[in-house]
Formats: structure tokens, C-alpha cells, sequence
């Protein structure tokens, strides 16, 4: 077993996974540092789910390492994983998945209060976060009174809210406009800089890619190539290269 490099926050090594014997992911290994803002990209069914999955603890590789924080995510139990993904890591799926019957400061707090933090100081986390992302004005109402990008906007501030180390976004803006999908996305790498929270964004579109500091592409199930974002004065990331599809 080697350990992984001191500067890496996930570091996966040889990742295999398959669904029904059919490949997913086939020998892939990725670093990732911290306060990065890593790209995964690729088209559709190139395994860049998959990949979040594994590096997030939902699904065990095998064969395969993944380490955060070097410290091996692969030898935990089921019960210390779920742990880990409530203490450590946020989510952010395609769609918002919240829950209909609670208002936006809610939704956005509920990892807080699953995690047994405060109602009072739950809710002032939840509200800062949702002000932060200009849903401010959402937090008394119900997902079934806001639009696709309100929600989607909810959804981040709830993965941002829980003070994450680590955020996985799988195709975070895919279902949204063109308008809303720059915006959402700006909003999400604005407040990861902000707070040096490291995201992995899992992406098949290239401007959504070109706000990353680095990408590395998946095409059936493996690794491509890797291009690093230049330095720019805002401080935010470029693409280099154009995504290979």
C-alpha cells in the first residue's frame, strides 16, 4: 500500500467498478488538492459519476485506494463512511432533490441539524448561505412556490452550509438554461474559493469546465489527458485546452 501524497486531499489509485459486469471505471487514479477546483469531464457514460461516487465513499471500488486526508476511505465500514459524507463532504446532484414539504432555510440547514447543531444557529448558517448564493428572499418558501435555478441554488447553499472540506457537484447545472447554468456555477466557485473549500465537478460542458483550476477527462471508463487552468488576475480558473469528448 503506498500513501498518498501529503498535499492531496483525495487521492484515489487503480480504480475498477462495474455495474452488472459491465466496466464503469477501469484503473483510474486522481489526485486532488486541497482548495482545488478539479473538472472531471467527459460525455455521457464516461463513468465521471461513477468516479464521484467512489471518491466520496458511496460506492467501494474494486479493486481500488481512495484516501482523504491520508487516511484510507476504502477500509471503512459502511456506518463511518455515511459519518464521513455527513461531517466532511457535500453533494450536489443535477437536480435539487429537496424536500417539498420544508422552506428553503430548512432544506439548506438540514445537514446541520442531522448533525445535531442548534435550530438558532442552524437556521442563521443557512440563511447566510442562501443570501450568499441571492436566494435570500426563498428562505420561507417551499420548493413547490420556486423556480429550477431557486432550488438548484438551495441545493448548493445546503452542500455549503455544513462548512464541507470537500464538495463532489455531479452535473450540477445540466437541467438549467444557458443564463442560469454561468450563474449557478460562477455562485458555486465564487464561495468554494471563498472558504478554500476543494470541489470535484463533474461536467460534459466546456464552459462549465473553464471555471476550474485544472481538468482531467474520462472517456469510457479512463483516464485522458489533464490541462491546468493559467493564472488570472481574479483569481479565477481558465481552461487551457478544450475538453476531449
Amino acid at each position: 500500500m503506498v500513501a498518498p501524497p501529503d498535499n492531496d486531499v483525495l487521492w484515489a489509485r487503480g480504480l475498477h467498478y462495474s455495474y452488472n459486469g459491465s466496466p464503469a471505471l477501469t484503473g483510474v487514479s486522481i489526485g486532488v488538492r486541497e482548495g482545488e477546483i478539479l473538472a472531471v469531464a467527459g460525455p455521457r457514460g464516461s463513468g465521471k459519476t461513477t468516479l464521484l461516487k467512489c471518491l466520496s465513499g458511496q460506492l467501494l471500488a474494486d479493486p481500488g485506494e481512495v484516501w482523504f486526508n491520508s487516511a484510507p476511505v476504502h477500509t471503512l465500514s459502511r456506518s463511518a463512511r455515511e459519518r464521513l459524507r455527513r461531517d466532511r463532504f457535500g453533494w450536489i446532484d443535477s437536480a435539487p432533490h429537496l424536500v417539498p414539504e420544508l422552506t428553503g432555510w430548512e432544506n439548506a440547514a438540514l445537514p446541520l441539524l442531522v448533525r445535531g447543531t442548534g435550530h438558532r444557529t442552524a437556521k442563521q448558517t443557512a440563511t447566510e448561505w442562501l443570501e450568499r448564493l441571492d436566494v435570500g428572499d426563498c428562505a420561507g418558501k417551499r420548493p413547490g412556490a420556486l423556480t429550477q435555478a431557486q432550488r438548484q441554488r438551495i441545493a448548493i447553499a445546503r452542500a455549503l452550509a455544513a462548512d464541507p472540506t470537500v464538495v463532489f457537484a455531479d452535473e450540477p447545472t445540466a437541467p438549467l438554461h444557458t443564463t442560469d447554468r454561468a450563474q449557478v456555477l460562477r455562485t458555486l466557485t465564487t464561495a468554494a474559493r471563498s472558504h478554500q473549500i476543494t470541489v470535484v465537478l463533474a461536467t460534459s460542458d466546456e464552459e462549465s469546465a473553464a471555471l476550474a483550476d485544472r481538468t482531467v477527462t474520462l472517456v469510457d471508463g479512463r483516464r485522458g489527458g489533464a490541462f491546468t487552468a493559467p493564472e488570472t488576475s481574479e483569481g479565477e480558473g481558465r481552461a487551457a485546452c478544450s475538453v476531449s469528448a
